[in-house]
């Protein structure tokens, strides 16, 4: 399949580009900035699908709009509609308009007319045309102090620069840009639209929520490197909101040290913390030294030996039955503490001993559920 990209050097151009290049059965040509409108006749030839995401949102002079949104689209129309007439296939079109298409501003008023220029075609030549109003598009490789306030937070937080909001309580509506990508795919590989009451193709999910919000968020990725305490990022806007604070980190910044606790018997280091999954660490231990020596009334650990040999002994605290585990480095087995079990853990080998650790509650020295007690 051959697809033009419109607005090939843009943000969503970018990430589409990234996600077409893993199809081997894919071939793009790109029409960016550096190109006149008067090449995509011949940029259309052989082509059989269009992402048409092309647009001025900050022009310096506001006619910039109509000749970067309007006329631009109007070309395109005017080639796709004469290739249909010269007995060519007529090209599906995805075109990203904007939500502001509503408004009766210089830049919604040029959307607006974009939008009108494709479903005339539409109409006249029967070419099939996605219209997508989307709301504010957040993810990698978003230009910052441009149009997406995600983007700026993310640019400025990651840098230590100070963020201005005017109202915190500003509504926000937000879309992924690859949940957006992932929608123009399925478009291009023969889905059925899907469309609102408008007649508007939809993204889905939309995400909203208030520009305080998000900037509150953003600071706390920040501040996690400090407090460990990480957000809950694997789902839903906070996974998409902390992938894209990620990507704004300069390279310098991809690494940052944590907290390392040592004394005669080894290291021990704490690595990540959730507010309700427990935490993440790791401890080492010279040959010889043993670990633990104490019980739990409720909190749970599961070992991992990353390296090493090491011997887990056990004694239940009310039968006094005990029993013991040997583990080493090479085989990955998970060995787990049990509530009512006193326990230790000594390095019987000749190497250093280093063991991975999650427990299932953040250590709270107020109320720690840990009481020593020899095995």
């Amino acid at each position: 399949m051959r697809v033009l990209i419109t607005g090939a050097n843009g943000f969503i151009g970018k990430n589409l580009q990234l996600h077409l290049t893993e199809r081997r059965d894919v071939e793009v040509v790109r029409y960016t900035h550096a190109d006149a409108p008067d090449r995509l006749p011949e940029l259309l030839r052989g082509v059989d699908f269009v992402f048409h995401l092309a647009g001025v949102n900050r022009p310096q002079d506001p006619q910039e709009f109509m000749a970067g949104n309007a006329d631009l689209t109007a070309a395109l129309c005017t080639a796709l509609e004469l290739g249909v007439q010269a007995g060519g296939k007529k090209v599906p079109v995805i075109y990203t308009s904007s939500t502001q298409a509503a408004r009766d501003n210089p830049y919604g008023q040029s959307k607006r007319r974009a939008e009108q220029a494709l479903r005339a075609l539409s109409q006249r030549a029967g070419v099939p045309v996605h219209v997508f109003r989307l709301p504010n598009v957040f993810g990698k490789w978003s230009r910052p102090n441009y149009n997406s306030a995600v983007a700026t937070f993310c640019h400025n937080v990651t840098r230590g620069l100070p963020i201005k909001i005017n109202d915190p309580a500003a509504p926000l509506t937000l879309v992924y840009v690859d949940d957006a990508i992932e929608r123009f795919i399925q478009l291009m590989d023969g889905a059925d639209a899907q469309r609102d009451s408008d007649g508007f193709d939809t993204v889905a999910p939309q995400y909203t929520t208030t520009v305080g919000e998000v900037a509150r968020w953003i600071e706390g990725f920040r501040a996690s490197r400090e407090t460990l305490m990480t957000e809950r990022v694997g789902t839903g806007l906070l996974r998409a909101l902390y992938a894209t604070y990620v990507s704004y980190l300069p390279p310098e910044a991809f690494a940052y040290a944590v907290p390392q606790h040592g004394d005669a018997r080894g290291v021990f280091v704490e690595m990540l913390k959730t507010p309700d999954c427990g935490q993440f660490s790791f401890f080492t231990a010279h040959p010889g030294i043993t670990r633990g020596g104490h019980y739990h009334h409720s909190k749970t650990e599961k070992f991992l030996v990353i390296k090493g040999k090491a011997r887990f002994k056990f004694r239940h605290m009310q039968t006094g039955e005990t029993h013991e585990i040997v583990a080493h480095g090479d085989k990955a087995e998970v060995v787990e503490t049990v509530p009512g079990w006193t326990h230790d853990i000594t390095n019987i080998g000749s190497d250093e001993l280093v063991v991975m650790l999650w427990a299932n509650e953040v250590f709270d020295r107020e109320r720690p559920d840990t009481f020593a007690c020899a095995v």
